[in-house]
């Protein structure tokens, strides 16, 4: 059975993931966030919550032990630190797998307008993801980094996908879609290994998200 440990689990993503998660597969997962109190109510057989902090390397081993996938659904200042430490601990565990959110533009990828508009509105955020995501490209990791376009809270799985070196297609893409892409990459660990995917919905081109 698949063990995954999801990191930065009170998101918003990652919880619509837990739910598919527990709902669609047999996967067991392991919650790691600050206060972990917080998802107290998802304590069974198959969620283990561990009260920890993404700096911490030596949680963060103790918490891989055993795991098969690690999903990191992280934020903050501190994102490129986060990667590093994320990594030390994966290699102290002997684990490879790692999916890992990032954000649209980090590549200067998006074309345009909206190109123009994500760049000048996400601003030096988009510095410090791309510093992160090379942390993980220039390891030895069977990552996948993951680019959403600009997220809505409708509820659809409706996505498609882009390549490292692609332009970035859209604007906006549902959370729910994330976490169904995260749910198929875990339960899927060989599909686009060392790949970063842009994602957005179909047919959303626009010079910035439409509801914006």
């Amino acid at each position: 059975m698949t063990k995954v440990l999801i990191l930065g689990a009170a998101g918003q993503i990652a919880q619509l993931a837990e739910t598919q998660f527990l709902g669609n597969t047999d996967v067991d997962l392991t919650l790691y966030l600050r206060n972990a109190q917080r998802l107290s109510d998802l304590a069974s057989a198959r969620v283990t919550l561990i009260d920890g902090d993404t700096t911490d390397a030596d949680k963060l081993t103790s918490a891989m032990q055993g795991q098969d996938v690690v999903y990191a659904n992280l934020a903050g200042q501190n994102i490129k630190i986060q990667a590093e430490t994320v990594l030390k601990a994966m290699h102290a565990a002997h684990i490879k797998r790692l999916i890992w959110i990032s954000t649209l533009g980090i590549y200067d990828e998006v074309p345009g307008k909206f190109g123009e508009w994500n760049n000048a509105t996400l601003g030096s955020y988009l510095t410090r993801y791309y510093s992160a995501a090379e942390v993980l490209e220039n390891s030895d990791l069977d990552y996948t980094i993951i680019r959403p376009a600009w997220l809505t809270n409708k509820d659809e799985i409706d996505y498609e996908t882009t390549g490292r070196h692609d332009a970035f297609k859209g604007t906006e893409v549902s959370r729910k879609s994330i976490a169904a892409l995260v749910v198929k990459l875990a339960t899927n660990p060989t599909e686009s290994v060392r790949e970063s995917l842009g994602v957005n919905k179909p047919n959303t081109d626009g010079d910035k998200p439409a509801w914006y």
